[in-house]
């Protein structure tokens, strides 16, 4: 009888384990232009130290008819010149329930822009919705990433 209730325990854990990594939004993420609908890279996000969250260019995903920049050549100090693989482009992203995400801001290494930034994340955990934003929300722009790892 005890191996019976060692393996509900088991099966439990595992569920759990799973909700619970449905509902972090570490990981690595296939970015989605949302003009084209095109895969256009990889960011990793990972929990910083203060217990926000940062999202750095894993992967740039060359597309036909386009060949991304390699060099952040418009983006203000210290990402001037600076390689995009690698960069920092998400920073101060909060967790206000683990579903929504809000106070980020996101920079966009072809404009050289920020925007603000707040997201929500799917609840099978797969998708995570950003929108980035300059002021009001209503004037910004959305993204669908998905999740690879």
């Amino acid at each position: 009888m005890s191996i019976f209730y060692k393996s509900i325990g088991l099966i439990l854990s595992i569920s759990i384990s799973n909700f619970v990594y449905a509902q972090d939004i570490t990981g690595v993420w296939r970015y989605i232009d949302d003009q084209t609908g095109e895969n256009k890279g990889q960011v990793t996000i990972e929990q910083a130290t203060d217990g926000s969250f940062i999202g750095k260019v894993h992967k740039i995903t060359p597309r036909q008819g386009y060949t991304p920049k390699e060099i952040c050549t418009g983006c203000p100090a210290p990402f001037t010149n600076k390689p995009i693989l690698g960069m920092q482009v998400i920073s101060g992203l909060k967790s206000a329930d683990q579903i929504n995400y809000t106070d980020g801001r996101i920079l966009d290494p072809v404009s050289g822009k920020f925007y603000r930034l707040k997201g929500r994340l799917s609840p099978n955990g797969k998708k995570l919705f950003f929108r980035g934003y300059m002021g009001v929300s209503a004037l910004g722009r959305s993204q669908t990433w998905v999740r690879i790892e």
